[in-house]
């Protein structure tokens, strides 16, 4: 293995995530292109390679893994098959970039940490937000105690059920590993991680309320992160519409920090002042972290969001769920 002046990525799974959040940025970050893709249907494949002009299309992940042009991987597969590929990866002498959540449960996210040891081969975590301008500068302000001393955190995500919801993998546990909490909390447990450090104890319950599907789709946490900050999570996938809610409140002795995550926006109350903090739009939603998961594969920076970081996070969620004890 050469020193890499270049990642040359290749795609395995280029669903829907791939086409404007994180698909395009492979080609707009420095020193980073995009080579290949890979569905299992051929057809799509093609179809996704052409409209987003990228040289080579596949069908069998193998056959991209292996391939000679292609130096890193991107695995935007549903979660019940990061772990089988992020490990033929690391068998062919190739980083991973793999999507959130990082497996089904802790048990595989371990084995995939384990195997980037043992095989030497650098592993990232698509936990993206914690790349943008808007979570970069809230935790600036929380960890310059511009808010004085953390006193509690809390989220609140509920959902209405939408149409169809009931047919798709994201709500089949054997696909998804759980319900829509397995897939939009690992990016806010990914944040509390991020902003407080790790927890030092993990209780809450889940359970299935609406029965639209087999998973669960009521969640609840209680979490004492890092140096005892005290945070409250549920997620709530069952309310009407008019009851939507995204919300993320940290407080602190000098002022409240509020703010969704999942669409923009962010208030700060400081000595009951309260005002507005703007940020642009990013139009690939991934592109800053890409930008450094890229930087870190050529040895030019850290690790963006390390296995053994995502792995906590699988960790809190299998604790949730009731998967570990």
């Amino acid at each position: 293995r050469g020193k890499m002046d270049k990642i040359v990525w290749g795609i395995i799974g280029c669903g829907n995530v791939t086409e404007v959040k994180s698909g395009p940025a492979f080609n707009k970050v420095e020193n980073s292109s995009l080579a290949a893709v890979m569905r299992r249907d051929k057809t799509l494949a093609q179809d996704y390679a052409l409209r987003h002009h990228v040289k080579k299309w596949y069908s069998d992940a193998d056959a991209l893994i292996n391939d000679q042009d292609v130096n890193a991987i991107y695995i935007a597969t549903p979660p019940d098959s990061h772990e089988q590929y992020t490990i033929a990866a690391f068998k062919a002498g190739k980083p991973v970039y793999v999507e959130k959540p990082m497996a089904l449960n802790s048990s595989e996210a371990r084995r995939m940490l384990e195997a980037s040891e043992k095989h030497s081969c650098k592993l990232s975590v698509a936990h993206y937000r914690r790349a943008q301008p808007r979570f970069l500068e809230i935790r600036r302000l929380i960890q310059n105690n511009t808010m004085g001393k953390i006193l509690s955190a809390e989220i609140r995500l509920f959902q209405a059920p939408t149409p169809g919801v009931a047919n798709t993998w994201r709500v089949n546990p054997l696909i998804s590993g759980g319900g829509l909490f397995h897939d939009l909390a690992p990016h806010q447990l990914d944040l509390m991680l991020y902003f407080f450090g790790e927890p030092k104890s993990v209780k809450g319950s889940s359970s299935n309320r609406g029965k639209n599907y087999q998973a669960d789709d009521y969640v609840t946490a209680d979490i004492i992160f890092g140096d005892n900050v005290p945070f409250k999570g549920t997620w709530d996938y069952t309310v009407t519409p008019d009851k939507e809610l995204d919300l993320c409140e940290i407080k602190g002795t000098k002022g409240t920090l509020r703010f969704p995550i999942f669409t923009d926006g962010c208030q700060l109350t400081l000595e009951g002042l309260t005002k507005d903090l703007h940020f642009p739009p990013i139009p690939h939603v991934q592109q800053p972290m890409i930008e450094q998961v890229v930087n870190y594969f050529l040895n030019k920076g850290p690790n963006p969001c390390s296995a053994s970081e995502a792995l906590i996070v699988m960790e809190m969620m299998d604790r949730l769920c009731g998967k570990l004890k």
